[in-house]
């Protein structure tokens, strides 16, 4: 079927890009492959995470088809758009279902696009991975590619108001070397390695980011570990633990 949605709304979000005079660097597009299934497993520190995540794979001329709960898909406005980009929702009551989805496509020759810690990042380090982007790499026999982003959450994050109309503001993303899944005994063993090269990959962009923060007040965007007032990955869970207790009560 020709894709009638996905490339005006590639074209929209370019040119969203220039008009805010975003200062994009993309590292390692090449490792997407140009053809065939590959699973993307992207860091999460913003909602608009997919859309940077994604471009990644432009430079492949690759569509990718995220994995995003299912709620998305029911708003008025998002939802005919993620389903005419051919995303795949996930209802976390039925996750099976979203699994097989993925792994069809896989199998088809299309790119999946991943956010194994499942939710953002409140301390802007790497969380706990869920082993689905693994198992999912595995039965499909296809690569798994680890995605690092940076600068996404001073648009929008969680907890935070969004600023999308923020000018010049520097946002990386790189893509890290292909996992084969052959190489590894188990989703587990390959979710250890997933975490390990993942982590790598955001220190390596949020160190190399070019601006620093530009006081105290400012501040909150960098992680605590680089000086910033961020919570602590212990303070972040806290406050996700807080939070989920709150919404069930």
């Amino acid at each position: 079927m020709p894709e009638l949605v996905y490339p005006p709304v590639i074209t929209a979000a370019k040119t969203l890009f220039r008009v805010l005079d975003m200062r994009l660097t993309v590292e390692g597009s090449h490792h997407v492959p140009r053809t065939g299934g590959a699973v993307l497993a992207s860091n999460h520190v913003s909602y608009l995470d997919f859309i940077f995540c994604g471009y990644g794979a432009h430079e492949s001329r690759r569509l990718v088809r995220f994995m995003a709960k299912d709620s998305v898909f029911r708003h008025k406005v998002s939802g005919p758009l993620m389903r005419g980009m051919k995303h795949i929702p996930v209802n976390r009551a039925a996750g099976a279902g979203s699994y097989s989805t993925a792994v069809s496509a896989l199998r088809r020759g299309e790119v999946v696009g991943v956010f194994p810690e499942a939710t953002i990042s409140r301390s802007f380090t790497v969380k706990q991975l869920k082993s689905g982007a693994a198992r999912m790499a595995q039965e499909a026999e296809v690569p798994l590619l680890p995605v690092a982003l940076w600068g996404t959450q001073r648009l929008w994050t969680k907890g935070r108001p969004k600023d999308l109309t923020r000018r010049h503001t520097p946002i990386t993303i790189l893509v890290g070397e292909p996992m084969d899944p052959a190489a590894y005994p188990d989703a587990n063993a390959m979710t250890v390695e997933l975490k390990s090269r993942l982590a790598a990959l955001v220190d390596r962009v949020q160190r190399d980011y070019p601006e620093q923060p530009a006081g105290p007040d400012d501040a909150w965007w960098q992680p605590a570990h680089l000086g910033g007032t961020a919570p602590t990955p212990e303070e972040a869970a806290e406050l996700d633990r807080s939070g989920r207790t709150r919404s069930t009560s």
